[in-house]
């Protein structure tokens, strides 16, 4: 546009009126020939200035932040939504224009660790230390020094946080980190006991409390009524845990983890974070070196891998269908060397081989150890076993947290930006991983938003889990503006279906997705 007379400076024409540029398309003999039309253009346009805007003014003192965006989002229902969040740091941000750079930036650093967060998010971790509280609205009346200091005090509780999960569960990267939203929780009754819990039993039973919710979904649903309801319990600090612990009993009537909970099946389902953490706090081996495993191996392929026991493509071969050949119970993990190293083979053949080699390496596993368990037409009966074993393990674990009776063992000193490039497996396998995480990048550099990995479809009336969606946008890609969309990989129908119902727009095809991204989402930018 650069020289082209037929493109003028609007912030000009608004600060000096048309009579200048008329002037001088007037002298223009190319331009001349429509100078009425162009006249009329730009009086249009400089006349904006004369529109009188009504602003009808809603006050008062019931006008929280949570009415305030109720009343926003009804009249501005075909707009963007407005979240209590936004608004909230809107009003920070009008006395501390720095507010929202600071807080980026400690979601820049988590971010390197291996943590995705949200700025909302964050400011829910704020407001719950500054508080005590789960609505915005109660930072209506909070010095911003106050706030400030806020943001420092939650800082330093996710960091303590995030160590803490990641030495004590091994839970080191986002994949695994369940829950994320009873963080509030956890940096409020951090804070409380000065910034770090000094004493292990309370430590590990708090922890306790902390896979049990991701376990079975507590803040899955209606995040801020369930929040303040954890908040109060924890008011009286002598009971807090208890009182914790028994609204989750109250909720699941048992917190026992059942051979059948273990019959859900990818990366995607909420249990797979507790194989994982099985596998780094139970010592399990690899089957060829012996060594323990851990994420923060040294040396080249040895970082961790997810591992089909029986492969996929025997598996696939004798028809078991996709739900079964990636069921939990037929993961496990070794370094990438070893995964390697096996492949395809048949598990009657290797797993003999390892045994003869190192059988406390796969024992560590809670492989069953009846051969015949071992050969592929009766893989429905090792899934059965192996689920015995799996949720035996996982109880003796979570007592012992529990009674504070387990060793002290670390796993890994802290998190670090190391765990942003390693390899996590994928939803079903590793393509399929790398196909979402390709997915998300690549709308992110359209310079759309961010999607969420295995978001959970949660019935409203009953709160119970309906699917595991691969990568969502619940709110659209233009928030508000267009409907939520999904992308689903190889998934079952009833997946498909239950994100039908929930309102998605869902894709199973990348390039179809990106199809539907350039004609009807940026076409309209």
């Amino acid at each position: 546009m650069k020289d082209n007379p037929l493109w003028i400076d609007v912030t000009n024409l608004m600060k000096t009126g048309s009579g200048e540029l008329i002037g001088q398309i007037a002298q223009n003999p190319d331009l001349a020939q429509n100078l009425s039309k162009y006249i009329n253009r730009l009086n249009s346009v400089d006349n904006i200035k004369e529109v009188d805007l009504h602003i009808e003014e809603v006050t008062g003192e019931d006008k929280t932040i949570d009415v305030v965006v109720d009343i926003f989002n009804d009249v501005n229902s075909g707009g963007t939504k407005l979240s209590k969040g936004d608004l909230a740091l809107a009003k920070v941000c009008a006395e501390w224009s720095d507010a929202r750079a600071e807080m980026k930036s400690r979601l820049d650093k988590w971010r390197q660790m291996g943590f995705n967060f949200k700025l909302e998010w964050f400011m829910r971790c704020v407001n719950a230390i500054i508080t005590g509280e789960s609505l915005f609205s109660h930072l209506d009346d909070v010095p911003i020094d106050n706030f400030k200091q806020g943001v420092k005090k939650a800082e330093d509780a996710v960091d303590y946080l995030l160590n803490l999960i990641s030495s004590r569960l091994g839970l080191d990267h986002e994949r695994v980190l369940g829950s994320r939203y009873s963080f509030p929780l956890l940096a409020r009754y951090v804070d409380g006991r000065g910034g770090k819990l000094t004493d292990f039993q309370e430590r590990d039973k708090i922890l306790y409390w902390y896979i049990h919710t991701f376990l079975w979904g507590r803040y899955a649903g209606s995040t801020e009524s369930v929040l303040s309801q954890d908040l109060r319990a924890i008011e009286d600090k002598n009971g807090a845990l208890d009182n914790l612990i028994s609204l989750l009993s109250q909720n699941r009537g048992d917190l026992r983890v059942r051979p059948n909970d273990f019959l859900s099946w990818s990366i995607g389902a909420r249990f797979y974070p507790l194989l994982y953490m099985m596998t780094r706090t139970g010592h399990a081996k690899d089957w060829n070196t012996g060594l323990e495993l851990s994420s923060h191996l040294l040396g080249r392929l040895s970082r961790l891998e997810v591992h089909h026991i029986f492969p996929k493509a025997l598996l696939y071969k004798h028809n078991y269908p996709r739900q079964d050949v990636n069921a939990l119970a037929n993961f496990t993990f070794l370094t990438q060397e070893t995964n390697l190293y096996v492949t395809d083979r048949d598990p009657a053949e290797y797993l003999e081989e390892f045994i003869q080699k190192n059988p406390a390496a796969v024992k560590s596993h809670w492989i069953p150890m009846d051969r015949n368990l071992w050969k592929v037409e009766n893989y429905q009966d090792f899934l059965a076993a192996r689920r015995e074993l799996l949720a035996k393990a996982a109880n003796d674990f979570l007592d012992g947290l529990l009674a504070g009776s387990l060793p002290e063992k670390k796993i890994a000193a802290t998190v670090s930006a190391e765990n942003e490039n390693q390899n996590y497996g994928g939803i079903a396998s590793q393509d399929e991983d790398n196909l979402l995480l390709e997915c998300n990048l690549w709308v992110m550099n359209q310079g759309l938003p961010e999607g969420e990995f295995s978001y959970e479809v949660i019935d409203e009336a009953t709160g119970e889990l309906r699917a595991i969606i691969d990568l969502a946008w619940a709110n659209g890609l233009q928030e508000g503006l267009s409907q939520p969309v999904a992308l689903l990989i190889s998934e079952e129908k009833e997946t498909e279906e239950a994100a039908n119902n929930a309102g998605f727009r869902f894709f199973t095809d990348f390039n179809e997705f990106q199809k539907y991204v350039k004609n009807d989402i940026l076409a309209g930018v």
